[in-house]
């Protein structure tokens, strides 16, 4: 647990200095490392990015209804919207709701209304924009 703390925080991490922070033997981490993976608890090690940066200024969600038999055709419409970041089928009042990244809230108005709202088979949405963002660690990655 200890390991995949200290990769959560930062993938990047040499395995010579993970040793020395972690107190076990490089070869040993190196080998542990190598059966997380093969074992797929660790899926990929990735890099974070400031979304403000790329000019990302305003990320929702948006709750969706959808005729259920246009199920797949939606799907492979928000596959190829770049805005859209992430599709969940969820239960609850929705039945998908959509991460998306925009410029600004005129660039999401846009793509709410004029993509998303006018693919066929979509019957209504409801678009929650994030305020604030605070990620904490998994409880299992606690120290």
């Amino acid at each position: 647990m200890k390991l995949l703390y200290e990769l959560t925080n930062d993938g990047s991490i040499s395995v010579p200095a993970l040793s020395k922070k972690l107190g076990i033997n490089a070869s040993v981490l190196y080998s542990r490392i190598k059966r997380l993976v093969k074992k797929k608890l660790i899926k990929k090690f990735t890099v974070e990015i400031d979304d403000s940066l790329l000019g990302i200024g305003v990320k929702a969600s948006v709750g969706i209804n959808r005729d259920p038999k246009f199920k797949d055709s939606i799907h492979k419409k928000f596959l190829e919207t770049p805005e859209v970041v992430s599709i969940s089928e969820v239960t609850g009042r929705f039945d998908i709701m959509v991460q998306i990244y925009a410029k600004d809230l005129e660039a999401l108005h846009s793509m709410v209304i004029d993509k998303i709202g006018k693919i066929q088979g979509v019957q209504n949405t409801e678009t929650f924009v994030e305020l604030q963002k605070t990620d904490k660690d998994p409880v299992y990655l606690i120290q």
